[in-house]
């Protein structure tokens, strides 16, 4: 459609994020919840204004969020990557001026196709949105889905996937806060407030987290984790659980964690209310929306937006099936242009305490040359170290496999000459040929993993190691010319 700029710039945004939960033939009931996520949309009040949907996998669940709020968003953007697509889509108020689709190099792997992350696009749906005429009313809008967490952080095998990815993004939220713009970060992160990956985002990029920003001592994880049990906070109800803490999966209130036997009760139509002080010992908070604009004192402006209000929404169920409409709520924030105001509050970047398992980021004290030099040199190690364990285990996965098929070649080869020994006179030679064909297709498949895929994710990680050693390389000699200068001040005062 035609696109026109805003005459006038808006004191406040309303911004949603939501998980969709649309995963083609396996999410129940699909098509009726992302028609009700859509109208519900189109109802709110007030309505969001920018708007970022994550597992929205088909363009036909899109087109039916698309088609329902098209009065109150005119503008969208559906987003293709990957094998399966990116599930991502962005709609707006206002007019989209540029999109791009950022793939995450680091993205799973092929073996676990029952995990599917690998199959999929998994990358930052860019949009540039301009509000208002003048030069610096654009907002760049990020909205992304990191790679899934399986196992407890630090024992996650996939944790350097998601450290990667969030080193991704905060580039180029950072890059978008350089160039002067509003910079909002939307979307399932799946970490938690007390993660490597959350404070490695606030540390790198100049945003703050929305909903810490007004609820500092809410929760840095399930009341079930050991970092949260450390705080020796008591179990939270279902209702503070949203109103206090933001969680927005595992929560008590929605009915796809509930038990299968609840389930089935609520299929037959018995409406189970769960009452506000029900324990909720398992609610989390996935779902972020992250808010920046001014960048890096002293060399940007201080940030003009404020977060306003921070809410968890579209906690209603569907009306007719009585479910939830996702197995995620959405997290909803007010954001206000404010007058000039300091860049970060005085907790920032690290304003949740370090889990016990994961290393604190420590912000340079020297004075910063670089915005990609934010951390400390014993906290690039931690990465470095990280991404060099991960290196050793695929390289020796990338062995195997690669023996795996040469294997499966010299098995075949003796499974025809078997075949050719014994001729046609026997079922024997029957089984040799399918043991042969059989061992000689996993063999190929193994050899491409193993020399195609895993050589690229090699690859990616060279690229992803040299960024690391570079900020640190820039940490340590801002460091070493700050001690010089200091030093330097030393031998004037004594000959004074």
């Amino acid at each position: 459609m035609a696109s026109s700029i805003p005459t006038e710039a808006p004191t406040d945004i309303r911004i949603l994020a939501l998980n969709c939960w649309g995963l083609k033939y396996i999410a129940k009931y699909r098509h009726e919840r992302m028609s009700e996520i859509g109208r519900q949309l189109a109802l709110a009040n007030p309505s969001p204004e920018i708007v970022g949907l994550q597992e929205c996998w088909t363009q036909k669940d899109y087109e039916s969020i698309r088609d329902q709020t098209r009065h109150i968003l005119p503008y969208g953007k559906f987003y293709y990557g990957g094998i399966f697509g990116a599930g991502l889509a962005i709609l707006s108020k206002w007019p989209i001026e540029e999109s791009s689709m950022f793939g995450y190099p680091l993205n799973g792997r092929p073996t676990a196709f029952f995990r599917g992350d690998w199959f999929v696009g998994k990358g930052v749906a860019s949009a540039r949105v301009r509000f208002g005429p003048g030069s610096a009313d654009v907002a760049e809008v990020f909205c992304t889905h990191l790679h899934a967490p399986y196992e407890r952080e630090p024992n996650d095998s996939y944790i350097c996937h998601r450290t990667a990815q969030a080193w991704e993004i905060s580039k180029l939220m950072r890059g978008a806060a350089e160039r002067g713009h509003l910079v909002i970060g939307l979307g399932d992160f799946n970490m938690l407030p007390s993660s490597f990956a959350h404070r490695l985002i606030t540390a790198q990029s100049p945003v703050r987290d929305a909903w810490r920003e007004l609820h500092p001592d809410s929760s840095l994880a399930a009341a079930i984790d050991p970092v949260e049990q450390a705080r020796n906070r008591p179990i939270p109800t279902a209702e503070f659980n949203l109103s206090e803490n933001g969680a927005t999966c595992d929560g008590s209130f929605n009915t796809w964690r509930w038990s299968e036997n609840m389930r089935k009760r609520l299929e037959k139509g018995e409406d189970i209310v769960i009452e506000n002080d029900t324990p909720d010992p398992r609610g989390k908070r996935l779902d972020y929306i992250f808010v920046g604009d001014g960048g890096y004192p002293p060399a940007f402006p201080p940030s003009r937006w404020s977060v306003e209000s921070v809410q968890v929404s579209m906690t209603q169920r569907h009306p007719t099936l009585l479910c939830s409409l996702s197995d995620h709520f959405a997290v909803e924030a007010v954001i206000t242009r404010s007058p000039a105001r300091s860049t970060y509050p005085p907790s920032h970047p690290d304003s949740a305490p370090a889990s016990p398992d994961c290393p604190t980021l420590h912000t340079t004290t020297s004075k910063q040359v670089s915005p990609n030099a934010a951390l400390s040199p014993e906290t690039y190690d931690h990465i470095i170290e990280m991404t060099h364990k991960y290196v050793y285990r695929e390289r020796s996965q990338r062995r195997w496999r690669l023996a795996h098929f040469i294997a499966s070649i010299v098995i075949s080869i003796g499974c025809m000459v078997g075949v050719w020994w014994i001729g046609n006179r026997t079922y024997i030679g029957f089984l040799l040929i399918l043991i042969s064909t059989l061992n000689f297709a996993a063999g190929v498949l193994d050899g491409l993993i193993g020399g195609l895929f895993m050589s690229s994710e090699l690859r990616a990680l060279k690229e992803f190691e040299w960024e690391v050693r570079n900020a640190r390389s820039l940490v340590v000699a801002a460091e070493s010319g700050a001690g010089a200068v200091s030093k330097e001040t030393e031998r004037d005062d004594k000959d004074c």
